[in-house]
């Protein structure tokens, strides 16, 4: 995935109110990105941080800027949560991903579970249908362990109890964590920051779900699935 216009870089003032960063561009210029990531973004939030900022014009747009990337302990770390779905959506049609090629039909946003609609539905012939689940990972505490999430994720853990589901009605079920940075090399729950999303993590793989942790290359240029790194269930 290509970012839609050449990142600008620039510093980080601050995060504040979740949605909003206000950055000192390299240019000497202030300005306030749209920061599209509701968690704590532990880890890539610090004033002073090296950024990168995409810029569209739209009538439609009150912020024309978004914070895409963040320096973290010497690597780039995506923390657009939009990011994910387009490099996947990416990935499957190019075969990008081995465990999940074979699939003629792929579906974004079907409704299931809880008042739920899944990521991607991914559909063939003859085959049970696949549900895909997606997140974003960004948060690296130690080095070269990515970890999801950066802080209580209740929401999440209600999707690996619907996927859980899924299989139980005799479907597939994938949950796929994006690792936004190419520092890490292997993947783990956060157990500390949310015990209960680590527990159901457990549990959801125990029925039967897949956990998929793929790395991407991540830089200024653009977003792509790499490779697919271990799990580490034990955590940290």
């Amino acid at each position: 995935m290509q970012f839609p216009s050449p990142l600008q870089r620039g510093v980080l003032v601050q995060r504040y109110k979740r949605f909003f960063a206000d950055v000192m561009l390299d240019d000497g210029t202030a300005i306030t990105a749209h920061c599209p990531n509701p968690g704590s973004m532990l880890g890539v939030n610090a004033p002073g941080s090296v950024v990168w900022v995409s810029r569209i014009e739209s009538a439609t747009r009150k912020l024309p800027h978004t914070l895409e990337l963040v320096e973290s302990m010497g690597a780039l770390a995506g923390i657009n949560t939009m990011v994910p779905n387009r490099v996947v959506a990416e990935a499957l049609a190019e075969d990008l991903i081995p465990e999940l090629t074979g699939y003629s039909s792929h579906r974004r946003e079907v409704k299931y579970g809880e008042a739920s609609r899944v990521d991607f539905l991914l559909e063939a012939d003859g085959r049970p249908r696949c549900w895909l689940e997606i997140k974003n990972c960004q948060l690296s505490r130690t080095k070269g362990l990515a970890e999801f999430p950066d802080c209580v994720a209740a929401r999440s853990a209600k999707h690996l109890r619907e996927l859980a589901a899924m299989v139980a009605a005799g479907e597939r079920a994938v949950v796929l964590f994006t690792v936004q940075r190419e520092d890490c090399e292997a993947f783990s729950a956060c157990r500390d920051l949310d015990p209960a999303f680590a527990a159901a993590l457990d549990q959801a793989a125990d029925a039967g779900v897949e956990v998929l942790p793929y790395r991407c290359t991540t830089s200024p240029d653009g977003v792509r699935v790499d490779r697919r790194i271990p799990w580490n269930r034990k955590g940290c």
